[in-house]
């Protein structure tokens, strides 16, 4: 039985997330202790108002580190002494920042789900200044989760099962590759390449050997002596540093036909996997399995459906969320109490602009209405009662209670509901051609 790394609650990699915050929300929480309205009591939503060109779903992901987040954000004393040092806000407000524990209610769609422009994917209920301080550090993780997520479920979808590989920590901040093999499990790959990865959220790691190794040595076959009599005959040995047909001859009479796999970085892939395949049955290597790297994206990928293929290990399209990088997410301010009663009504507020950016006042739900063969139909918004035929349809399920985290899960469950929430969607969601959404979103 593996061991869940997420069941361990292992540390941020920083004592505090407080910091993870833009100036102009501590200012506001001044201004607002000073008016007598930092009490008022708020609700907070993330959603985006469009997905990015050319996508038709979103994949929630980064709840679990969100989680992690809130539990983490504290004005230590060396925090406050910075914002003092630079004068960030007054002293009465420092005091109030040393103190600070979220008390407040999160709601969410669950980690994996799909969701589409207007899914209130995140709602934040609590006091005024203990909800806007968390607006830059949430919306950071699920803009850049969520965009890797969409990507690498992408992905999945044209890698039409075989399994896929994250490689990607060298081509980002070595923080953010340890998060974007996060979400690219949560989208569907299988392994991932980041030790840390794998130490902090259990995601099962893998890697042999690089062009380098090879480099190393005198010749092709001592490079491949070595690493078979180190890692034994189901490695992966890496055959494009020289002449690919010679280097899959001698890696079949080093390992012999149990050699686990050939990997291609280079060249034309769809021609080499052939060839490489017809050579390996040639040489009764049948069982030896072909797996490519490369820059390779979504479109590449399924470009090698009919090519003899086993996995494939994608990095700088993957960690970038395959050209888009952000999914655009937003906090905004939905409904406020007029005054500090806790039991005060809310009354919904909303941004009234032109340019596409107004939203939607109110504390809202989601559901999704299904069609008469039980595909998703329909993404169905709403602040007030919700219609009967939707009550057991609802999306958000609770993540924090009281300031209490109650929804935290391994990481596999949110994989699980990926699969499940992507294969609920109609057809046309799986399409790489450009469309919009699959799911129109209704207010009601």
């Amino acid at each position: 039985m593996m061991l869940c790394m997420t069941d361990l609650r292992l540390p941020v990699t920083v004592p505090s997330t407080a910091l993870f915050t833009d100036q102009y929300e501590l200012t506001m929480v001044q201004a607002a202790l000073r008016a007598g309205t930092a009490d008022r009591r708020c609700v907070f939503e993330c959603f985006t108002r469009r997905l990015p060109e050319g996508r038709r779903y979103g994949v929630v992901a980064g709840t679990g580190r969100v989680l992690d987040a809130l539990e983490s954000f504290r004005f230590d004393e060396r925090v406050i002494e910075f914002l003092r040092h630079g004068a960030v806000v007054d002293e009465p407000t420092l005091e109030w920042l040393a103190s600070y524990r979220f008390t407040g209610d999160v709601w969410g769609y669950p980690e994996g789900e799909v969701y589409f422009p207007g899914s209130p994917v995140l709602r934040v209920e609590g006091t005024f200044a203990e909800c806007v301080l968390l607006e830059t550090v949430i919306l950071s993780i699920m803009n850049h989760d969520s965009a890797i997520a969409a990507a690498a479920s992408r992905m999945s979808v044209a890698a039409g099962g075989r399994p896929l590989i994250e490689m990607g920590a060298r081509r980002t901040h070595e923080l953010s590759a340890v998060a974007a093999a996060r979400a690219a499990y949560v989208g569907g790959f299988s392994k991932t390449s980041d030790l840390a990865a794998g130490f902090r959220y259990g995601i099962p790691t893998t890697g042999t050997a690089a062009h380098a190794f090879t480099l190393l040595h005198d010749s092709e076959r001592d490079a491949f002596t070595a690493q078979v009599e180190s890692m034994g005959s189901g490695t992966t040995l890496l055959v494009d540093t020289y002449d690919v047909k010679e280097a899959v001859r001698t890696a079949v009479e080093v390992a012999g036909p149990e050699l686990g796999a050939v990997r291609l970085d280079s060249g034309d892939l769809l021609l080499m996997a052939h060839r490489v395949r017809q050579q390996l049955d040639e040489l009764g290597a049948k069982e030896t399995r072909i797996v490519v790297t490369s820059d390779l994206d979504e479109y590449a990928i399924a470009s090698l459906a009919a090519a003899p293929v086993d996995a494939y290990g994608v990095g700088t399209q993957l960690v970038t969320g395959s050209g888009h990088p952000t999914c655009s997410m937003v906090y905004k301010l939905v409904a406020r109490a007029r005054s500090a009663d806790p039991a005060a009504e809310l009354e919904p507020v909303a941004k009234k602009s032109t340019g596409g950016k107004a939203s939607v006042g109110g504390r809202k739900w989601a559901a999704r209405r299904l069609d008469e063969d039980g595909f998703a139909q329909t993404e169905v918004i709403g602040s007030g009662p919700v219609p009967p035929d939707l009550v057991d349809r609802q999306l958000l399920v609770e993540l924090v209670r009281g300031g209490k985290v109650v929804g935290r899960e391994p990481l596999d469950v949110a994989r699980a509901r990926h699969v499940e929430a992507r294969a609920g969607l109609p057809l046309s969601a799986t399409q790489l051609s450009r469309g919009e959404a699959v799911l129109a979103t209704q207010y009601v």
